[in-house]
């Protein structure tokens, strides 16, 4: 890559005092106990109150969400939670808004809630987890984002290959090889989109990265953290991440999460065509996440791989097994 980490990042200036003080200004007195909590994209940790208990704070990456753009996701947050979909929203501070400022971050104060990681072999698990998901996509529905962007194969796929090329991620003697497996994923997801939208699908708001690690389950059932990514789609990219395995296994699991599903919400077959250009787009985006934060410390630390030639190798292979798998008739599911 042609930029190195920097040690002067934003997020450097974000130490215990630093944080502590920022929570002062909305009325949260902490302890002192602070435990980081796994997010790479933004920082967030579990404080300690001094009047006991513990809260989850959020500091957002400065520069990434507009302000309405965060204030869009807390006000989806809070409408969920108002139609009682399990959704952990932010808490308002002493001037009732949920979005605090603290010289150049926003960031956001949660009240913490625990779990354990859904037991996707279960059909009982993800009929249920297709409960909520369903009730949150009615929510989804009523009205749009207006700042907040949408996934298209644009905002995800092009834009990802452009910012590579740009900056020079890809080793020279592999370039030639990914260019021309992207140039023809691209086309294979623009194709795909194309038909499934022609044949009626819509699109609303959604978590966005709707995967295990951000559904925390309890005895009294599932609850949904994280909508950082929330954003406007199709309905199918909420679903799509819950699925494993080959095609028929991704059947059978998809079978059980639209039986709830659709106890709630009409589901369009055509969306099913979506799921591997889905796939596709996230893995372009993925990869120009992680280059776009490299001026991050924590990246280089924690993706050392990345940039290396066994990285892109790897990424040529993927990119072909999924223009392959775009050529198939997509997954079926029966009613």
């Amino acid at each position: 890559m042609s930029a190195g980490a920097s040690a002067t990042h934003p997020f450097e200036r974000l130490t215990p005092d630093f944080l502590l003080d920022a929570l002062d200004t909305v009325g949260i007195r902490g302890d002192g106990r602070l435990l980081g909590l796994n997010s790479y994209e933004n920082r967030v940790w579990q404080v300690g109150l001094e009047e006991g208990g513990f809260v989850v704070a959020k500091f957002y990456r400065p520069g990434r969400w507009s302000s309405e753009q965060i204030d869009e996701e807390h006000q989806f947050a809070h409408e969920l939670v108002a139609a009682e979909v399990p959704m952990v929203a932010p808490l308002p501070g002493p001037s009732g808004s949920t979005r605090h400022g603290y010289q150049e971050f926003d960031f956001a104060v949660y009240p913490r809630r625990g779990g354990r990681a859904p037991d996707l072999d279960r059909v009982e698990t993800l009929e249920r987890l297709g409960h909520f998901l369903g009730r949150l996509h009615v929510v989804g529905a009523q009205t749009p984002f207006v700042a907040r962007p949408a996934l298209t194969p644009v905002s995800f796929g092009t834009t990802s290959r452009d910012y590579l090329l740009a900056n020079a991620c890809i080793p020279e003697p592999l370039l030639p090889a990914w260019s021309a497996i992207t140039e023809q994923a691209l086309e294979a997801v623009s194709e795909r989109w194309s038909r499934a939208f022609a044949a009626g699908i819509e699109t609303l708001r959604l978590h966005g990265d709707c995967h295990p690690g951000n559904v925390l389950w309890t005895d009294q059932g599932p609850h949904f953290v994280d909508l950082d990514d929330a954003r406007t789609g199709p309905a199918i990219q909420d679903l799509w991440m819950l699925l494993s395995g080959n095609a028929h296994e991704m059947g059978q699991q998809l079978r059980s999460v639209l039986r709830g599903y659709r106890a709630f919400r009409r589901f369009n077959r055509a969306e099913l065509a979506l799921l591997e250009p889905l796939r596709t787009l996230r893995l372009l985006h993925y990869s120009a996440w992680i280059a776009r934060r490299w001026d991050d410390p924590a990246f280089p630390h924690n993706f050392p791989w990345f940039g290396t030639t066994r990285y892109w190798q790897d990424r040529i292979l993927e990119l072909r097994e999924q223009v392959a798998l775009m050529q198939e008739d997509p997954l079926q599911v029966d009613d």
